[in-house]
Formats: C-alpha cells, sequence, structure tokens
C-alpha cells in the first residue's frame, strides 16, 4: 500500500482544494415558449413547464 513519505503542506492542500471552490459559469438556456432564460434541469418559472409538460400550475397574482 503506497504510503506518502511527507506531510502535505497546507499551501499545497489549500492550492488543491481551491479548485472546487472557483465559481463555475451556468449557461442558461432559452425556452422555446416564453423566450425567457431558464436554467438547465429547472421547470421554467414563467410557464411551469418541464421538458414541454405542465408541472407546476401558476396563478396570476
Amino acid at each position: 500500500m503506497a504510503v506518502p513519505k511527507r506531510k502535505t503542506s497546507k499551501s499545497k492542500t489549500a492550492s488543491r482544494k481551491a479548485q472546487n471552490m472557483k465559481r463555475k459559469i451556468v449557461r442558461a438556456g432559452i425556452d422555446s415558449e416564453s423566450g425567457d432564460p431558464t436554467l438547465p434541469h429547472r421547470v421554467c418559472p414563467t410557464t411551469g413547464k418541464y421538458k414541454g409538460r405542465q408541472v407546476i400550475t401558476l396563478s396570476d397574482d
């Protein structure tokens, strides 16, 4: 079994973990019905549809 020869320094650990803490760019798709930008794999907030079917009934308050 492989064992490290030296202790990993705090700066080496922090620089490796910093890659996961970067902000990722989320590309928003455009809804075909409303034309509004929507996040991927989410219900459209303006129409209440997901993959072409009505999921949420929106009230007109």
